[in-house]
């Protein structure tokens, strides 16, 4: 909401405030003011002028010399080579050492000429031209008959004025009208309030207005109040010169005087209004109804709109003439011909307003303020005041009463507030006579203290009001955030750090990126087909629908990361980036009921996605793409990071989705036992074709267990100071025997001497009995005190290779 202070000030004195002052005392009491904008670009030495005469120059055919009187005492000539500028008309005029923004005004001659000033047009003043009536957009600004001759043209043009950007809240539309916005500076500033007195204005003549128009309302839920006065013999023109300043201050484009003061009146009092010409109006009767089906309206902007039954609609005998609080219809628009006038106010709900004007795409001045509810004991005081001004300044005769349907003025709240709770609350020591003046400057009635207890009757226009908590928003901001008194903390207090799930995310994040993998973020909504991929982690438990999805694509929450990350990974591998490394840490969402009445699960989950090539090709490496083992060993290097290192293991697996021969189940030992935690391995060569994808490796983990499992802190150890030795041996067992147990067996006898272990080969077929297999195992034996001997070492070797034999059957091989 744009607000002019010299509007303002017709209202309430803003003596000894400059705008600036007045925006920070607005801002300080809770209304944001964007800023401060200055009408004067820079102008100086600018008057109104008389053209007396205009002759072609003599050597320039698009120039012509002026004669112009500007109250200087001689008249003064000048060249213009704006085409409209005539003979009889009133013009600003830059006399010689006047300045406009980026120009100063000096004699010169042109083509031989002397020209003795500039006649200026609009935009040379700083004016947005878009905001001027169409025929003074282009060429000079020429201005009313009746100005006077000589004035500054800053007074003539009401540029010395300051606009204040009003950042509104939904809560206060209130501040949507000049008077609400003087209600606020009165409140802000203790000073008086002088308003405008609709009904002492008016002068009402002629027959009833009764007599010439009915109204009528189908519904009154959706519009309580409609309310028309009957006004004959207007004449459509220009408006005054002082309204059209004022609305262009406020950014809207004045027209004509009749639809001029419609705009003037919405803005003073945040009511809008619209004229109807009521020789159009057929069966002289304007009701306000549903639209009917298949009901055509061709709105003010010349669109033809298809309405539809929820919309409510303004209608005559026949037809829709207006769809209500948005827009009027062209078959009853008010134009120069105009004689007779049906002008109406009304009070329309605010959320029909708002799905008819979101439909059609249509946000206008006063659909915006119907949508946030208007004062509705504002209606009839606009409907008169602008009955007024019409009469005054178009000529108009204003028949007698008003033509209403719908219910009359509406009672004001009245609130009870306790002192003793305002004071808790604020931390102050108010005193009853304190709140009743803060109460007195925002013009709300309060009574004398009961029990410490007051009564306060809050005005219609402060619908935001509701309870006493409002209140004492009201007091305290009036009061003074900065009055309020301050009270140091008590008590322990800690100091702020991560959680330890908080720390791990970050540590994974961190370890994951250093190692060449780069984060995503993927929806959480996925589609309905994609919530049955990879259902390892959902075994047993159902999708959560969404209610209101944005579309079908985005109807499910997701029960797995996967189907995000090939999403990514398709669209990236489109693009020709096929060498994908991908890691998400985000959650996933299950329940077991088919309809909701619980909260569904969430599971904090860890994605990875592994395609293309190990490293990009050169002229002395071969490009490698990835395998199953590149993405086990990220796995595995998260898991010693954590600490888990031996607490893992992986066992081969068939899950679904996932290729039949390259995938496995991921386990976490405990003390109670093992838990799988999530699934590792190649895409299923279906899946894989229908996605159009190259060979492709995911894991998903959860990360609840890990988080419960991890080491608390980064651990250091020294640098071995003695010698390991090193022991091979080659077993031979049986082919489904997983090399994975044979490591944690090995792990569990090797004792406290046993430093690493890893297989380094697998050998089958050729001389290798059918369904055996030869597992060549590696172990690090160290003491972290001493030399070890071969004693020492033989002993636990020993008892690592009698484990393998009798656990496995396993045989030596020489």
């Amino acid at each position: 909401m744009k607000v002019s202070t010299g509007w303002l000030a017709d209202y309430i004195s803003l003596e000894g405030v400059t705008a600036e002052e007045l925006a920070d005392k607005i801002t300080t009491a809770g209304i944001e003011i964007d800023g401060v904008e200055r009408r004067n670009k820079g102008l100086s030495g600018i008057v109104t002028g008389y053209v007396k005469s205009k002759e072609k120059h003599p050597d320039a055919d698009k120039l012509n010399v002026c004669i112009v009187d500007a109250g200087q005492g001689e008249d003064l000539q000048i060249v213009c080579g704006a085409k409209n500028v005539e003979a009889g008309q009133k013009v600003p005029v830059a006399l010689v050492g006047a300045k406009l923004p980026g120009l100063d005004i000096k004699k010169a001659k042109l083509r031989g000429v002397l020209s003795q000033g500039m006649i200026c047009s609009a935009k040379e003043l700083g004016l947005n031209d878009k905001l001027l009536p169409k025929e003074l957009q282009e060429g000079i600004l020429v201005l009313p008959e009746n100005t006077e001759i000589g004035q500054d043209i800053l007074k003539v043009l009401g540029l010395n004025d300051e606009i204040l950007e009003f950042d509104l809240t939904p809560n206060r539309s209130d501040c949507l009208s000049m008077i609400g916005a003087a209600y606020e500076v009165s409140a802000i500033l203790g000073r008086d309030l002088k308003l405008p007195d609709p009904a002492a204005d008016l002068v009402e003549t002629g027959s009833q207005a009764s007599d010439s128009i009915s109204v009528k309302i189908e519904n009154d839920e959706y519009c309580s109040c409609y309310a028309v006065r009957y006004i004959t013999g207007v004449k459509p023109a220009a408006s005054p010169l002082w309204i059209q300043n004022r609305l262009m201050a406020a950014g809207v484009r004045p027209i004509n005087n009749i639809v001029d003061i419609t705009n003037y009146v919405m803005l003073e009092y945040g009511q809008p209004l619209h004229a109807f010409d009521s020789d159009k109006v057929e069966g002289g009767v304007l009701g306000v109804r549903f639209a009917q089906e298949g009901e055509v309206l061709t709105t003010l902007d010349g669109q033809e709109r298809k309405l539809e039954p929820q919309m409510l609609v303004i209608a005559d005998g026949a037809k829709a003439v207006a769809l209500a609080g948005v827009m009027g219809g062209l078959a009853t628009e008010v134009t120069g011909e105009t004689v007779n006038l049906v002008l109406e106010s009304a009070k329309f709900d605010g959320g029909t307003v708002r799905k008819a004007s979101r439909q059609f795409g249509l946000r206008s001045e006063a659909s915006l303020r119907f949508e946030k509810e208007v004062d509705p004991n504002a209606v009839i005081p606009a409907l008169d005041r602008a009955a007024a001004l019409i009469a005054r300044y178009a000529g108009g005769s204003v028949h007698e009463g008003i033509v209403q349907a719908g219910g009359d003025s509406v009672q004001e709240k009245v609130l009870t507030l306790s002192l003793e709770k305002l004071n808790n609350y604020l931390g102050t020591e108010l005193s009853l006579l304190e709140v009743k003046t803060l109460f007195g400057r925002l013009h709300f009635k309060c009574g004398d203290a009961s029990q410490g207890v007051v009564e306060v009757q809050v005005p219609t226009r402060r619908g935001d009001i509701s309870y006493d908590v409002d209140l004492i928003e009201e007091i305290a901001r009036l009061y003074g955030y900065d009055n309020i008194p301050t009270t140091l903390m008590e008590g322990i207090t800690t100091p702020g750090a991560l959680t330890r799930q908080q720390f791990l995310r970050r540590e994974l994040r961190r370890l994951l990126s250093l190692g060449g993998y780069q984060e995503v973020m993927g929806y959480s909504f996925i589609q309905p087909e994609q919530s049955k991929w990879f259902p390892a982690l959902a075994e047993g438990q159902l999708s959560v629908k969404l209610a209101m999805p944005m579309s079908e694509e985005r109807s499910v929450l997701r029960t797995s990361l996967i189907p995000q990350l090939l999403d990514i990974a398709l669209y990236n591998t489109n693009r020709r980036q096929s060498d994908l490394a991908l890691f998400e840490i985000g959650n996933v969402f299950f329940t077991d009921e088919e309809q909701l009445t619980r909260q569904p699960r969430e599971l904090p989950v860890l994605g990875l996605l592994l395609s293309g090539s190990r490293a990009a090709k050169q002229w002395n490496v071969t490009a490698e793409p990835v395998d199953f083992f590149d993405l086990k060993g990220a796995l595995e290097t998260v898991f010693a990071h954590l600490g888990l290192t031996g607490r893992v293991v992986y066992e081969a697996d068939a899950p679904q989705d996932y290729h039949p021969g390259r995938s496995a189940s991921v386990y976490l030992l405990g003390d109670e036992g093992r838990l799988k935690i999530g699934t590792i391995g190649q895409l299923h060569p279906e899946l894989q074709r229908k996605l159009d994808l190259e060979d492709t490796y995911v894991a998903e983990i959860l990360l609840q267990p890990l988080y419960e499992s991890a080491r608390a802190n980064l651990q250091y150890s020294e640098l071995q100071r003695f010698p390991g030795m090193e022991r091979d041996i080659a077993v031979v067992v049986d082919s489904e025997v997983p090399a994975g147990h044979l490591l944690a067996s090995i792990r569990e006898n090797g004792g406290t001497l046993l430093q690493n272990v890893q297989v380094f080969d697998v050998y089958t077929g050729g001389k290798m009995e059918s369904g055996k297999k030869s597992v060549a195992i590696s172990l690090l034996y160290r003491h972290t005190e001493h030399t070890l001997t071969d004693e020492e070492v033989g002993e636990v070797h020993d008892k690592v290779v009698s484990a393998l034999q009798q656990t496995f059957g396993a045989e030596l091989r020489k």
